[in-house]
């Protein structure tokens, strides 16, 4: 007879040999850095991890986080003409205020929604729009389907191949240079 404790003991071995069976073999061949701060330090620079520095007071500091990402840099500092209403690093998305000329009754806001962090064209989804008051209480609203947007994205994108080629170059500068042949020491 098959009881609840029986088909939660099948369960869970089934579970258990299934995540065993899927785990990957690891490479002991190589060797691993024994001191734990400079392993926290390399994943760092390659990006794998964080460091938290909380007993220790420096002068200044390093802030990598929006501002280590060309997409999002060269997205504020193409909208920089604009006030902006909703900026949201973690959410991925950047909206601007209504702007309009002195004395239109037209007026355009723009948002732009991050789909990943890679400088690439499907990067970038970019809304355009458009508001007309005939008075204060009388507003119609439209997303404008027009190459605007296309030719913000483009303007986003080539400024983010700059910043990043940039990036790169001090990246370059703070590693150390490895040393071949002799004593690391």
């Amino acid at each position: 007879m098959i009881t609840f404790n029986n088909i939660v003991k099948i369960l869970t071995i089934l579970t258990l040999s299934i995540s065993l069976f899927s785990c990957a073999k690891p490479d002991w061949s190589k060797v691993g850095e024994p001191d734990g701060k400079k392993r926290a330090q390399k994943n760092v620079e390659e990006g794998k991890g964080v460091i938290f520095d909380f007993g220790k007071q420096k002068g200044g500091g390093d802030f990598l986080f929006a501002s280590s990402n060309p997409l999002w840099r060269a997205s504020l500092d193409t909208l920089d003409f604009m006030s902006l209403s909703v900026v949201d690093y973690a959410g991925g998305v950047v909206i601007t205020d209504w702007y309009n000329d002195q004395g239109s009754d037209e007026a355009i806001k723009i948002s732009i929604k991050f789909l990943t962090n890679e400088i690439r064209a499907d990067a970038l989804e970019i809304g355009i729009f458009k508001r007309n008051c005939k008075s204060s209480n009388n507003c119609i609203v439209n997303k404008i389907e027009n190459n605007l947007s296309d030719q913000i994205q483009k303007k986003i994108l080539k400024k983010a191949a700059v910043y990043s080629k940039d990036l790169e170059g001090i990246l370059k500068k703070k590693r150390p240079k490895k040393k071949w042949g002799g004593d690391d020491k």
